[in-house]
């Protein structure tokens, strides 16, 4: 018989680090949040060294993500797709802004080609980078697949500001630490 469900989990250690409670206010802490999530992914063993956070427009979180794709045998299961779905879910909209409200996508590391087409539909309006793709390829194996070679100015003609290096030897930190280790799941 056929799956008629999918079921996918985030980290059960999420909420340690994950406050809802609390106000992001600035770019850096909202990027902060997502390198976080990224080294506590590694330390844990419960992913790859990638974390993303959706935040709406007076700095709530409303959802956090870390990659699972090993864990859960599933190649989507990136942190940016994980924390749009979950963003989604509990705002009970396919699409973020669709009922007003800016929302902005906090990433560790720039979004690979699978993560760029997911951003165009989410309905955020501002990405907010770390790490870039040739720090992921420089620092692990991961290949982040082919992206427009004007990929910020799609996002940004579909009205999707783009501000990346923010605290981006942190976040390659993090990714070297990965690359030199290894993945332990």
């Amino acid at each position: 018989m056929l799956p008629i469900q999918v079921h996918l989990t985030l980290p059960p250690w999420l909420e340690e680090v994950a406050d809802e409670k609390r106000r992001y206010h600035s770019d850096e802490e909202r990027v902060a949040l997502a390198i976080e999530l990224s080294r506590r992914n590694i330390a844990q063993g419960t992913g790859g060294p990638f974390g993303a956070a959706v935040f709406d427009d007076q700095g709530r979180l409303i959802a956090a993500a870390a990659n699972r794709v090993v864990p859960q045998s599933c190649s989507i299961a990136h942190a940016e797709i994980l924390a749009y779905m979950a963003a989604q879910q509990r705002l009970s909209t396919h699409r973020l802004n669709e009922q007003g409200g800016r929302y902005t996508l906090a990433t560790s590391s720039q979004p690979c080609c699978q993560c760029f087409g997911a951003t165009v539909w989410a309905g955020v309006d501002e990405l907010l980078i770390g790490a870039r793709a040739e720090d992921v390829e420089e620092l692990t194996e991961f290949d982040e697949g082919p992206l427009p070679a004007d990929w910020i100015g799609e996002l940004e003609r579909r009205g999707i500001a783009v501000r990346r290096d923010i605290l981006r030897d942190e976040a390659r930190a993090v990714l070297a630490e990965y690359g030199q280790t290894g993945p332990k799941y």
